[in-house]
Parts: C-alpha cells; structure tokens; sequence
C-alpha cells in the first residue's frame, strides 16, 4: 500500500497548507486505518478539542469503509481542512462516476454492519453538511 499526502486544494475551500490535509489511498480495507490514524494525527496537531476530533475520525471512517466497500474506483480521497477558525471542513472522494446511491439499509440489532450511513447522518446533523463542487461526500461542521 502506497499512501501518500497529496495537495488538492481545489476541493477544500482553505488555500493554507497548514491548515489542509489530503491523503490518497487504495480503495483497500487496511486504508481505512491509515485514513483514520492519519486524520486523527493531523487533528490533534491543529489542537482541536477531543469529542471534535472523535467525531471527525468516526465520519472519516465511515466514508472512507463505504468508499472501499461499495465505489468501483481503485483509490480514494480523504481531507480535511480548517477552513476558518471556526469550521473544520472533511472530504472523502471515490472516484466512482457511476453516481449510483448507496441502498438504504434498515440492519437488525445483532446485524455487524448497516450503520454506517445512519451515523454520519446522525453527525452531519450536528454538524452541518454541504456538497463541494466536485461530485463527492462532504461533511462540513463548526467547532
């Protein structure tokens, strides 16, 4: 696996490099780990309080697992930026341009999986949402 810290500030709407982050992976389950280590690395580094990075290490995987599991590309994209000093901005891109939409799921209670689309429902409701000009997922929240 071949990780590696990628500029694309097109997506994000802060130009900083101090203030961005991206990371492109293989569209490959151990990626989902190296996404989420690498966003919680870079969280704590800016100093954001803990339940706020949590939440945005919890989105981040959820998007990067449904990215792996259901998109056709082979590698994904994962940002996060401070916008300003009050909205953390978080982006996963797929690279799938089929534009098919993920089934909804209703799983039951010993059900493992299912729940992942609920969650970062859930948080983008707390957080605020909004799309970026490219056709992916994107959770916006402010601090």
């Amino acid at each position: 696996m071949s990780p590696h810290t990628t500029s694309s500030p097109r997506f994000l709407d802060t130009w900083s490099p101090d203030r961005t982050h991206w990371l492109e992976l293989p569209a490959h389950r151990s990626s989902v780990s190296v996404a989420r280590r690498s966003v919680s690395a870079r969280l704590t580094a800016w100093r954001l309080p803990g339940e706020l990075c949590a939440d945005a290490v919890l989105l981040v995987s959820e998007l990067a697992t449904n990215a792996v599991r259901h998109a056709l590309g082979t590698r994904f994209l994962c940002g996060v930026g401070l916008v300003t000093d009050g909205f953390l901005r978080l982006e996963v891109h797929d690279h799938d341009r089929t534009e098919r939409g993920l089934p909804r799921r209703d799983p039951a209670p010993d059900d493992e999986g299912g729940r992942g689309l609920f969650l970062v429902e859930q948080l983008a409701e707390v957080w605020g949402v909004d799309r970026s000009s490219s056709p992916a997922v994107t959770r916006c929240g402010r601090i």
